[in-house]
C-alpha cells in the first residue's frame, strides 16, 4: 500500500491524461467527433488531447470556461460569467482528428452521432452513488441542456471529468429539488446521466491500481 497527496490542479492533470487513454475517446479520436465543453477541469483534458495532435501551444486554458464560481462582489454577469468574454476561445471540437478552432457545442450538436463523445465537467459529485450534477444559470440549461438532446436522442456518449474536491454530502435528489424550487435565488442544479470520471478512475485506468480517497483538505 502506498499513499500519495494529489492537489486539485494535479488531480485535473491526472484526469486529463487518463481521458486520452479512455477506450471511448480513443475509438473516435481519429474518426468521429469529440466535444470538450469549456470548463476548468476540461482545460486540462483539452491540453492532453490536443497534445496528441501537437496543437497544445495554440491552446490556452486560462479562459477555457463559461460560468465560474467567484467570490461575492466580483465582476461577473447575471449568468455567472466573467464580465469580459472577449478571450473565450470556444469549446474544443475535434472532428476526425482535426481541431475545429472556435467551434462550440452549439455549432456541432446537430452533426453528432452515436458513439461520438461529449466531455462535460460538473459542480457536484456524489461519489458513493457515482452521480454528478451541474450548476445552471442559463434559462435554457446552457451547454448541458443542448448536449442532453443528443446523449439521449442519439446515444452520444457523455463522460463527466470531475475532481474529488466537488464531492457533496446528503441526498443529491433532495439537494436538486431544493435548489430548483420556484422562488429560489441563484443557480439551479441539474443531475446528469453519464460516466463519472474522477482521479480514482484515472489512476485505475492508467495503472490498474485499486484506489481510495482517505482524507482531504489542508
Amino acid at each position: 500500500m502506498k499513499q500519495f497527496i494529489i492537489t486539485p490542479a494535479a488531480g485535473k492533470r491526472l484526469i486529463g491524461k487518463a481521458i486520452v487513454a479512455h477506450q471511448a475517446v480513443k475509438a473516435v479520436r481519429k474518426k468521429g467527433t469529440i466535444v470538450i465543453i469549456a470548463g476548468t477541469t476540461n482545460g486540462y483534458v483539452a491540453e492532453e488531447l490536443l497534445s496528441k495532435a501537437s496543437k497544445t501551444k495554440d491552446f490556452k486554458r486560462d479562459r477555457f470556461f463559461r460560468g465560474i464560481v467567484l467570490p461575492p462582489g466580483g465582476p461577473k454577469t447575471k449568468g455567472g460569467r466573467l464580465a469580459d468574454q472577449s478571450s473565450f476561445p470556444g469549446d474544443v471540437v475535434i472532428q476526425d482528428g482535426v481541431w475545429q478552432r472556435g467551434k462550440t457545442i452549439f455549432d456541432v450538436v446537430d452533426d453528432l452521432k452515436e458513439g461520438d463523445v461529449i466531455l462535460k465537467g460538473a459542480n457536484a459529485l456524489d461519489l458513493a452513488q457515482r452521480r454528478a450534477a451541474i450548476l445552471i444559470a442559463d434559462s435554457k440549461a446552457g451547454t448541458i441542456g443542448v448536449a442532453m438532446r443528443v446523449v439521449v436522442g442519439r446515444r452520444v456518449r457523455l463522460i463527466i471529468p470531475v475532481g474529488l474536491e466537488k464531492r457533496i454530502s446528503g441526498n443529491l435528489d433532495e439537494i436538486v429539488a431544493m435548489m430548483n424550487e420556484p422562488g429560489g435565488e441563484g443557480p439551479r442544479l441539474m443531475p446528469v446521466p453519464g460516466e463519472v470520471f474522477t482521479e480514482l478512475d484515472a489512476i485505475a485506468l492508467l495503472t490498474g491500481a485499486k484506489t481510495y480517497l482517505v482524507s482531504a483538505g489542508g
